[in-house]
């Protein structure tokens, strides 16, 4: 997720949905369909997206609730998935993966005690996107004309460069370090309700008086995904410190310290592995009478679904598109 507290340094206004209207964004389809995902099992029995055979896919009803959004503000959503994790990230996985462990703990202690309200916060935080909510959220997705990316590596690196080659209008993520791998603008909020927030690089770097060098050099000394920051410096200390040294290796050394992947990250930023291989088909339309079939048949009841795919319907109506590209 980045270092939130980049936010500080970051130019973000709220922009509405009005002005976006009619235009195709690049959503991290990870960090969008994780969020709907915690929320589905926060709010909805688990009874209501557990197959017979234990199989949990709350990600069909959290792709229902939250693809209206988008449709009815005329955005034409393209959804980019993760590739291979890059090696840099391999410890924050590995933090992730111990934190959703102390959670699954945790939850079974609440079971066994009755407390039905820790255990449905808790059920949430030990949600992981398993080899049948990737295929099925593929599979709902593409019966709903939504087009698919498939990434090398990280989904917010393909983002921003599809935003930054022009591909696409925006990236959507929540993510901080898409500014660092220089998405020109990112959409955050697209899963919050009211308008979303506007994060624009080239304002950030006005505002900052720096090139995109320079503000990687900053995310690198206080941490990103792929790197431990230097104790104590945040961003605006990082941004002080960029400014009278010049650059990422005279601070390390005004400092006495190191940062062992420093290098490695850098370049990552500057230059990490997408693929222009891909197309995004503007010549389909959502076929919702498959997609409710579809969910239907991995036991969703209806209810769950049936104002999100009547919302789809008006969406379709009241836009007058065919398709969503």
């Amino acid at each position: 997720m980045g270092n939130a507290a980049f936010r500080e340094l970051a130019s973000i206004e709220t922009v509405p949905f009005d002005e976006l209207r009619g235009s195709t964004v690049a959503i991290d389809a990870h960090n969008w369909l994780y969020r709907y995902l915690t929320t589905t099992v926060k709010w909805t029995s688990s009874e209501a997206y557990t197959t017979d055979d234990g199989e949990e896919v709350a990600n069909l009803i959290g792709v229902v609730k939250g693809l209206p959004k988008l449709f009815e503000n005329d955005l034409s959503p393209v959804m980019v998935f993760d590739g291979a994790v890059t090696d840099l990230k391999a410890a924050e996985v590995e933090e992730r993966r111990a934190a959703r462990k102390e959670a699954e703990m945790e939850l079974e202690r609440a079971r066994e005690r009755g407390d039905t309200v820790a255990a449905s916060r808790l059920e949430s935080r030990t949600q992981r996107l398993t080899p049948t909510i990737q295929e099925t959220t593929r599979e709902l997705l593409s019966l709903l004309s939504v087009p698919i990316v498939e990434a090398p590596a990280e989904g917010e690196a393909q983002t921003a460069r599809m935003a930054k080659s022009g591909r696409v209008d925006y990236a959507g993520t929540e993510d901080y370090d898409a500014l660092l791998f220089g998405s020109p603008r990112t959409l955050r909020g697209l899963t919050s309700s009211g308008d979303p927030e506007l994060m624009d690089l080239e304002g950030t770097l006005s505002e900052l008086d720096l090139d995109l060098e320079g503000l990687i050099d900053v995310g690198i000394l206080c941490g990103t995904d792929f790197n431990e920051g230097i104790s104590g410096v945040g961003p605006k200390t990082a941004l002080k410190e960029i400014r009278e040294h010049g650059d990422l290796w005279s601070v390390l050394e005004a400092r006495g310290e190191t940062i062992e992947n420093a290098e490695t990250v850098r370049a990552l930023f500057l230059d990490p592995p997408v693929t222009e291989e891909y197309e995004i088909d503007p010549s389909g339309s959502p076929d919702v009478s498959a997609a409710r079939e579809y969910v239907a048949e991995w036991g969703i009841p209806e209810e769950e679904v049936a104002r999100g795919f009547e919302r789809i319907e008006e969406a379709t109506t009241q836009t007058g598109l065919d398709s969503w590209t």
